[in-house]
């Protein structure tokens, strides 16, 4: 087998190992948006469905000559698998992949069900582990509650912090925005953690549902995460990066950014379900019933076939996929029009300008602004970079 001509491969496979979770966060765009279908697909990942993708993940590795992939443990949550089950599927990506490929895995995890034996096995197998807390109990507890309703903060800070005690495991913190939460303590409260990355994500909204706004006329996020922006820089202390900040920093600067939600590079990233369905933005569940599907499932179909998928056009079109309105923006290098599942509306699909289009053209002439006053030139960065 052969890597397609001119293709740019996935590197990084995001494995659904568990599709249940133990709390019931409202947002969530796996069980609580417009696409149920993860309560009908299999609880776990099976072995078996586990080794059909290791295999497939080590053709497309070997295919396209790759050297380092990543693999995510996803869910759902995780760590319902068990730590045997989760020791049975780490091997068996580990045995398929090429003996001149590295892997490198990382899980996402609400922490609730962190333990020693848990960290134990992560350490074996070098799992670097990402935690999803939105701020204080007060503000996490807004959105992020057991299926009973009562707060998930108690038991996540404690997780959090048997992280901490092997901190060379610990990959960062992710918090989803929400306006009704002050950013400054929200992010201040993070920091306290002392994560390597903090990562701020956007409410998952559509034009046909868009995000809650106060006042629709004002760029609220973008407010929020400015204000953010503002807090990280104050504090010369901090050594903690804030992915989306950095990543306009980057692009800016004629960088490649480092998430798939900025920037006009394409997505490298591929989504195997627990049933060894093929899937591509898992995001994209937000928008409507099927939006994620591609058909294809990892016993019948390889990756290469994954990278021609009319649903995955958009990866090979980049600013050609936008809409003119966007294509015509100064900062399109930057937004890269804004995340696809945000710029979906029924009537056009994919082309629209994002729901929160004002508020990334704030947020970045914010830090754009505040780069400049620090003798930043762009045109100098970008003819330097490589």
């Amino acid at each position: 087998m052969t890597g397609s001509e001119g293709s740019i491969p996935f590197t990084t496979f995001i494995l659904k190992v568990a599709n249940r979770c133990n709390i019931d966060c409202d947002y969530c765009f796996v069980f609580n948006s417009r696409d149920q279908t993860a309560r009908r697909l299999p609880a776990r990942m099976d072995l078996a469905v586990a080794r059909a993708a290791a295999r497939r993940i080590g053709e497309h590795a070997s295919a396209h000559r790759l050297r380092t992939i990543h693999v995510v443990l996803h869910g759902g949550e995780p760590l319902l698998v068990g730590v045997g089950h989760m020791a049975g599927l780490l091997e068996a990506v580990r045995d398929g992949a090429p003996a001149e490929t590295r892997v490198l895995f990382e899980l996402q995890t609400n922490a609730t069900l962190l333990s020693d034996a848990w960290l134990d096995l992560f350490e074996q197998y070098e799992v670097a582990v990402g935690v999803s807390l939105d701020g204080p109990p007060r503000a996490n507890d807004r959105h992020r509650l057991t299926h009973a309703g009562r707060s998930s903060a108690v038991s996540a800070v404690r997780g959090i912090e048997l992280l901490r005690s092997r901190p060379h495991l610990f990959a960062g913190l992710l918090a989803v925005v929400d306006l009704a939460n002050d950013p400054v303590e929200v992010h201040d409260y993070l920091a306290t953690f002392e994560p390597p990355v903090i990562d701020f994500g956007l409410p998952h909204a559509t034009h046909d549902d868009p995000p809650h706004r106060a006042d629709p006329s004002v760029p609220e996020y973008g407010l929020w995460m400015s204000r953010v922006y503002d807090a990280w820089l104050a504090r010369p202390e901090y050594r903690h990066s804030v992915r989306m900040l950095e990543d306009i920093m980057a692009l800016s600067s004629g960088v490649r950014g480092s998430v798939e939600t900025l920037g006009l590079a394409p997505p490298t990233s591929i989504v195997i379900e627990s049933d060894g369905s093929v899937e591509a933005v898992d995001t994209l569940r937000s928008v409507e019933e099927g939006a994620s599907w591609l058909g294809l499932d990892v016993l019948r179909h390889s990756f290469d076939e994954a990278l021609s998928h009319p649903k995955l056009l958009h990866r090979r079109h980049g600013k050609h996929a936008l809409s003119a309105q966007c294509r015509a923006c100064p900062l399109v290098d930057v937004c890269g029009g804004g995340y696809l599942p945000h710029r979906f509306s029924a009537a056009q699909g994919y082309r629209n300008p994002s729901v929160y289009c004002a508020d990334l053209e704030y947020l970045i002439r914010h830090v754009q602004g505040s780069l400049r006053q620090h003798g930043w030139n762009p045109q100098a960065r970008a003819a330097s970079s490589p």
